[in-house]
């Protein structure tokens, strides 16, 4: 099946290919010489026009936009001009369940058909494959299955759950979730949920790291807690190799402890990385819904205000909670390095 794709970034590009490879016909635009060059190497037809793009496809056209949710509208701006009754037009990215539902209203008054395909599965997806949370038409949804079937995993790359009466598309790592909008809303709570899991093994290991804090020095003056039993964290424990031990048999195993393992490997200080943790939308999304349907979420919540806190967002507050303590109990503020300023 020939499908067209705008947009060759870190997930794109691996589409591509992983389509190439199941014997589809790949027709891309990109912005990005080099990218574009990459994916003719690999067997893709490229353009590095929209309207040379566009006039490369068959009608009716499948055009797969794999781009940030920002730039949606404006791709899709320029695009509609060039396209004709019965094209389709999926927005593959981590774009709001509210856009895809304006989104689709209006292609639909142009004849156009719209899907909107949480993907999840990132750089790995090439080999792993994508799971595809997907909204829109069913009809328009059977028509582009291959597509679908050929990103997903496949069936056998988990065990089937015990006791599931019939095999679905769900189970190859594909399903049509529901009309407009439905795709882009699981995929937004998937990711909410993802925030809470990444929360919880970054605070975990935060403990374990701070196991030894007995064996340091602790000033004992009015603005520190004291350390009541020292003798209780004399543990120099090495987080790599607990990581990988939690990887075998354990209860809270999965593929983001099996990321973490990796990444502590030859680095476990992680000094790498600044801890400023960005967020592309998905959590606010979903507390947003959870707001409006009254479900609390406190899990989710918290590991989204952390996020925001990572960036230094939280900076004033934190003066504001200082210069309180100042006015009412005349304490000093401390320095990061232990000493009253």
């Amino acid at each position: 099946m020939q499908i067209g794709m705008v947009g060759l970034g870190r997930m794109g590009s691996n589409m591509v290919q992983r389509l190439l490879r199941k014997g589809h016909e790949c027709v891309v635009y990109d912005s990005h010489p080099d990218a574009l060059a990459k994916a003719k190497d690999q067997g893709a037809a490229a353009f590095a026009s929209l309207p040379d793009f566009v006039q490369a496809l068959a009608r009716p056209r499948a055009i797969w936009l794999m781009v940030p949710a920002a730039v949606v509208d404006g791709v899709l701006d320029t695009l509609l001009p060039l396209l004709d009754k019965d094209d389709i037009v999926i927005d593959g990215g981590n774009s709001s369940y509210h856009d895809d539902i304006r989104r689709a209203g209006t292609l639909a008054k142009a004849g156009l058909h719209y899907m909107d395909v949480g993907t999840s599965g990132g750089v790995a997806g090439l080999e792993r494959g994508y799971c595809l949370m997907i909204g829109g038409e069913a009809s328009t949804y059977r028509h582009l299955e291959p597509i679908f079937a050929a990103l997903a995993p496949g069936a056998d790359a988990v065990p089937r759950t015990v006791g599931r009466p019939a095999q679905t598309s769900a189970e190859s790592g594909y399903l049509h979730c529901g009309p407009h909008g439905a795709g882009h809303f699981v995929k937004m709570i998937h990711n909410g949920i993802e925030y809470g899991m990444m929360a919880a093994y970054a605070e975990g290991l935060n403990i374990l790291h701070k196991g030894n804090i007995g064996q340091q020095g602790r000033a004992a003056d009015a603005e520190t807690t004291p350390l009541r039993h020292p003798e209780h964290f004399q543990y120099d424990f090495d987080l790599p190799e607990i990581t990988e031990l939690w990887r075998r048999g354990s209860v809270i195993g999965s593929w983001l402890l099996d990321l973490t393992a990796q990444a502590l490997q030859g680095n476990p200080d992680l000094d790498d990385y600044t801890g400023h943790v960005s967020d592309s939308g998905e959590g606010r999304w979903a507390l947003a819904a959870a707001i409006d349907q009254g479900v609390p979420t406190p899990v989710l919540s918290a590991a989204l205000f952390s996020r925001f806190e990572s960036r230094g967002n939280a900076d004033y507050a934190n003066r504001v909670l200082s210069a309180m303590r100042k006015q009412f109990g005349g304490h000093v503020e401390k320095t990061k390095g232990g000493s009253t300023g």
